[in-house]
């Protein structure tokens, strides 16, 4: 399992890292999800790793 936290706002970023931040379930900063780790939600952080912080669970 993978705890994501969005970091900083999508506010001025591009509209599809705003739309892959909505997908991992994340709607406001410093809120946290908990997704399982696979290879789709890895890719998904990687496309916005300048706005979400990851831990490892």
């Amino acid at each position: 399992m993978l705890r994501i936290t969005l970091v900083k706002s999508t506010i001025g970023a591009i509209p599809k890292h705003k739309k892959t931040v909505e997908a991992l379930g994340l709607k406001k900063t410093n809120t946290s999800v908990e997704q399982q780790d696979n290879a789709a939600i890895r890719g998904m952080i990687n496309q916005v790793k300048h706005l979400v912080k990851v831990e490892e669970i």
